[in-house]
């Protein structure tokens, strides 16, 4: 059981909703920059005066409760679409531009929008896949920028805002151990979470820039950049998609405070040998999160800006924010943090999911709180097997120490089994992180006839580094039980990860030999 928060972790004021947090901000300060997007800016009085004029637009065809398809990339567009329809009380349904005719068909089925707004990027026609809406329900809204036309026909916001037990949005899950599941959200969970979040990574108000290139159309954007820009009311600069150079040189520019970027965007940013720390000076904090952020990559990143990264974990049944590592508290290199305050969060075995475990033993999470899902949407079962008991359990293999920070094995099911032996990969990959060649890793389970499954490994090169996968597989044997030494290591240029920077461990292929491969000429 985690620890009583003290003084400092006690939770600030909980919105009414993310509705109610524009209309606020446009009564206080109706001049100041809101949203920046490829030389359009927008402060926050005609933010909320184009949301306003679009949820009167969408209002012919949403009603309260209704779901509409945001088929769209990062963008002005995006956001502000987002608001309207939570304005009419309505449910959004971010969906990834990128998905196929195939992906898109199962979540817009499940979903069964009222209306699908995308953008040019879309490539399939939805016509074909959502034939009973009307053409008028397809609305096709350009390059990302045409709702700021819409200054002309600005209007207050609707006075029937949203209520904590409104659902709010439904965000389909990635969908890699099967079809994607659309996960419920209320505004209730959404408007504690942003508390939740403030309580640990405080904001200053009217005084924050923000920098977003991690895509809209999942939660951990939405809530660690759109949300939490709108909290602090301050400025959000939106990039269609992360970009080293651009993203480096709006930093500069625009004098951004806050970014939230996966393991991997901080990996490339070192990658730049033109790296200016002056350029970084404004960048007081970053956020990490998607996926485990190696130390060295940490360490390495605050050397270089003078910026610390705080690390923490979540899900979109849960938050998404479960834990980070606090401003206010010690950082601890390995650990996604505490548990945000009003959440309780557990390690318990992970056979029975009964049995709180000390600190030490690893076992499955489960959480419960005010920013738990309302449940997945025409998944019954799943529901149920997923919230019991008045606690979610996550699929995910964590322990804690005597503190009680947090620190992440990895998911449930990608526990390696050698012969009854469990191995959770997060700790083969940090033994791998640990040596100054390894940018990335990646273990796995490749099946074995004899032990049923063993462990294969891939790494990626640190800048300017070619690993010896020899030596690797040595340090392995000294650091590691032998059923936990990988069998074989290989070397590529880049992991695949998913459209939100997560590793995509079911993508990865059996190593075929552990010889390092050719050297180009």
């Amino acid at each position: 059981m985690t620890r009583p928060h003290d003084e400092a972790g006690r939770l600030p004021p909980v919105p009414a909703s993310v509705v109610h947090l524009l209309r606020d901000a446009a009564a206080e300060a109706p001049e100041r920059p809101a949203l920046r997007f490829e030389g359009i800016c927008l402060n926050y009085g005609q933010y909320a005066g184009i949301v306003g004029a679009l949820a009167r637009r969408l209002a012919a065809r949403v009603r309260a409760g209704d779901r509409v398809a945001l088929v769209m990339g990062n963008s002005l567009d995006l956001a502000i679409a987002t608001f309207a329809v939570h304005a009419l009380r309505a449910q959004a349904v971010p969906l990834n531009p990128g998905y196929s005719g195939r992906e898109l068909a199962h979540m817009l089925e499940d979903a069964d929008p009222c209306m699908v707004l995308y953008d040019q990027s879309v490539k399939t026609d939805l016509q074909v896949l959502r034939p009973a809406l009307a053409r008028e329900a397809l609305w096709c809204t350009g390059d990302g920028s045409a709702f700021a036309a819409l200054q002309g026909e600005a209007c207050a916001l609707p006075a029937d805002l949203p209520v904590h037990e409104d659902l709010a949005t439904l965000q389909y899950t990635g969908g890699t151990t099967g079809l994607p599941k659309g996960v419920n959200i209320r505004h209730r969970q959404l408007a504690f979470n942003i508390a939740q979040r403030e309580a640990w990574l405080p904001t200053r108000r009217g005084a924050e820039v923000v920098l977003c290139t991690m895509p809209l159309f999942h939660v951990s954007a939405v809530s660690m950049s759109l949300h939490l820009c709108l909290y602090a009311c301050g400025e959000l600069v939106i990039h269609r998609r992360f970009d080293v150079k651009a993203a480096l040189q709006a930093i500069a520019e625009h004098r951004v405070t806050l970014m939230s970027a996966a393991p991997t965007i901080f990996y490339d940013i070192l990658k730049q040998t033109d790296l200016q720390r002056e350029s970084l000076i404004s960048l007081r904090a970053c956020f990490s999160g998607a996926a485990p952020l190696p130390r060295e990559t940490l360490q390495r990143f605050e050397d270089a800006t003078g910026c610390a990264i705080y690390e923490g974990y979540g899900m979109s049944e849960a938050g998404p924010c479960l834990a980070f590592n606090p401003m206010h508290r010690e950082r601890r290199p390995g650990s996604v943090g505490l548990p945000v305050p009003a959440c309780e969060l557990e390690v318990v075995d992970v056979e029975h999911g009964a049995t709180p475990l000390p600190p030490g033993r690893a076992g499955e999470i489960r959480v419960r709180g005010p920013q738990v899902m309302a449940g997945y949407r025409n998944l019954p079962e799943q529901t149920a097997r997923t919230l019991r008991d008045g606690w979610l359990y996550t699929g995910d293999v964590a322990l804690t120490d005597d503190e009680g920070y947090v620190y992440i094995q990895g998911r449930k099911h990608d526990t390696i089994n050698v012969a009854g032996f469990k191995v959770y990969p997060s700790e083969v990959e940090q033994v791998l992180l640990s040596q100054p060649e390894v940018g990335e890793a990646a273990a796995f389970g490749a099946t074995d006839e004899r032990m049923g499954q063993v462990v294969h490994a891939w790494v990626t090169p640190a800048p300017g580094r070619q690993p010896d996968v020899r030596r690797l597989l040595d340090h392995c044997a000294a650091q590691l039980a032998a059923y936990k030494v990988p069998r074989r290591i290989g070397i590529v240029e880049r992991l695949p990860r998913t459209s939100v920077g997560k590793l995509a461990r079911n993508t990865l292929e059996p190593v075929a030999t552990s010889a390092p491969p050719p050297r180009t000429p």
